[in-house]
């Protein structure tokens, strides 16, 4: 397999983009899901948390603007387990699904549902860039986390046929 190379050094420059059409005109927004499915889709066709460490805008932006502002400090280890994990992606989640639903089938509602989703988690991800290290929001990020669940699904069903076709042997 030829190795990926990463654009970690100016996909950032796809965030703020983002942000900046999503302000001028929300419709904008709606490319959010753009976001949002990309790393689905690289942990659907089997490439596990690809997009986290080789394209992901938000990451990209975090470790390139605040290296120098972020005071370096350990995240509590209670940050990096999977409760806090699921609670964070369950409540982004259900954030998500109440916005979509309130928005009903109005482009604009829901260009700035996903807007606010993509805006709320970036400022986030700074608060946590700025307080522990500058890429702290990927450790709990919540695409990152469903698309490690979409690997382990993938790999455990692989096993499990692996094993049933061993035993059938």
């Amino acid at each position: 397999m030829a190795k990926i190379k990463s654009h970690q050094g100016w996909s950032w420059v796809l965030l703020v983009a983002f942000l900046v059409l999503s302000i001028l005109d929300i419709r904008f927004g709606l490319l959010g899901f753009i976001c949002m499915g990309t790393p689905i889709y690289h942990a659907i066709r089997g490439r596990g948390k690809i997009h986290c460490s080789k394209y992901c805008p938000r990451g990209s932006l975090l470790g390139k603007f605040l290296q120098r502002l972020s005071f370096e400090n350990e995240m509590p280890s209670f940050m990096k387990g999977k409760k806090t994990k699921n609670l964070l992606l369950g409540l982004m989640l259900l954030m998500f699904s109440i916005s979509i639903y309130h928005a009903g089938f109005d482009v604009q509602a829901i260009s700035f549902a996903i807007f606010r989703l993509m805006t709320v988690s970036l400022v986030l991800g700074v608060f946590m860039g700025i307080i522990y290290k500058p890429r702290s929001w990927c450790i709990v990020c919540p695409m990152g986390h469903a698309t490690g669940l979409i690997r382990d699904f993938q790999k455990a069903n692989t096993q499990g046929k692996q094993t049933n076709q061993d035993h059938a042997a």
